[in-house]
C-alpha cells in the first residue's frame, strides 16, 4: 500500500476489510527522513516528506474511520518519534511532520473517544532499521556554508542509529498497546543500560479518553513533562 496515494491507501483498507469482516487495529508507521538545512531544502522537497509523514499517515485514518466507528471500537496507533518532541538540527523537515503527528492525534482522540476509537502515539528513539539507508539528502547551495555543521550533525545520526536499539522492543510496544484492555501513558526504555538510552527510548500516548479535560488529573498533567528517570524520556499523556 502506497500511502502518498489515496486510491492505494482505500484500496488496502477495503480489501483488508472485505476479507477479515472487521478492522481492530491500524498501525501507521510509513515515513523517511530527509537531512540538509533548512535553507538548503527545495520546498517540493519538504513537501515530499510530509506527504509521507504525515498525509500518508492520515490518509490511512481517514480510510478506517468510518469501518471503526460502525463497529463501535478500533485501534490507531500512530508511529511518531522523539523528534516530535525536539527539533533535531538538519532534520528540521522530518521533526515538523512529526511534530504536525502529535497535534493531529491529539485533536483527533478527542474526536474519536465517544465512539470507543483509542489513539496512540508511539514516539521511538534511534533503532536500528533501514531508515539511514533510506534518508533522502538535500543537495547544498553553493559555497556549502553549512557543510562542517551538517556533515558533522549527520556523521552523529547515523551513528546512533547504526548502533541503535533493536526495533523488535519497538514492535513489542506496539504489541502491548493492542492487547491493553485500558491501555494507558507510561515511559519505557529500549535500552536503559545503555550510554545511549536517551535516544534508545520508546514514550507513548495511551487512552484518547484521558485527553478529556474533565477527566484528567493535576498529577496526569503533571507527568506529561517529568522525564523517565531511567532513560530521560517522557512519558506524553
Amino acid at each position: 500500500m502506497d500511502v502518498d496515494s489515496d486510491d492505494s491507501v482505500l484500496d488496502g483498507v477495503t480489501k483488508t476489510f472485505l476479507e477479515h469482516g472487521r478492522l481492530d487495529a491500524v498501525v501507521a508507521c510509513a515515513g523517511w527522513g530527509a537531512a540538509g538545512a533548512v535553507e538548503e531544502t527545495p520546498i517540493g522537497d519538504a513537501k515530499a516528506q510530509f506527504e509521507t509523514n504525515f498525509w500518508g499517515c492520515v490518509r490511512v485514518v481517514q480510510a478506517a474511520l468510518p469501518i471503526m466507528r460502525d463497529q463501535g471500537k478500533g485501534r490507531l496507533v500512530l508511529m511518531s518519534s522523539i523528534g516530535g518532541q525536539l527539533g533535531i538540527p538538519y532534520q528540521a523537515f522530518y521533526a515538523a511532520s512529526k511534530f504536525a503527528l502529535e497535534g493531529y492525534a491529539e485533536s483527533l482522540a478527542y474526536e474519536v473517544a465517544p465512539f470507543n476509537i483509542h489513539v496512540t502515539l508511539i514516539e521511538p528513539g534511534n533503532f536500528k532499521t533501514e531508515f539511514t539507508q533510506n534518508r533522502r539528502l538535500v543537495n547544498p547551495l553553493p559555497g556549502d556554508p553549512y557543510k562542517a555543521a551538517r556533515e558533522k550533525a549527520i556523521a552523529v545520526m547515523e551513528r546512533d542509529e547504526v548502533n541503535g536499539a533493536d526495533p523488535m522492543d519497538v514492535a513489542k510496544v506496539v504489541a502491548r498497546v493492542l492487547r491493553s484492555k485500558n491501555p494507558r501513558g507510561e515511559p519505557r526504555s529500549a535500552s536503559s543500560t545503555s550510554a545511549s538510552a536517551s535516544r534508545q527510548s520508546v514514550s507513548y500516548l495511551f487512552d484518547s479518553s484521558r485527553r478529556r479535560p474533565n477527566r484528567a488529573s493535576a498529577s496526569d498533567l503533571a507527568r506529561r513533562s517529568n522525564p523517565c528517570s531511567a532513560c530521560s524520556c517522557r512519558a506524553v499523556w
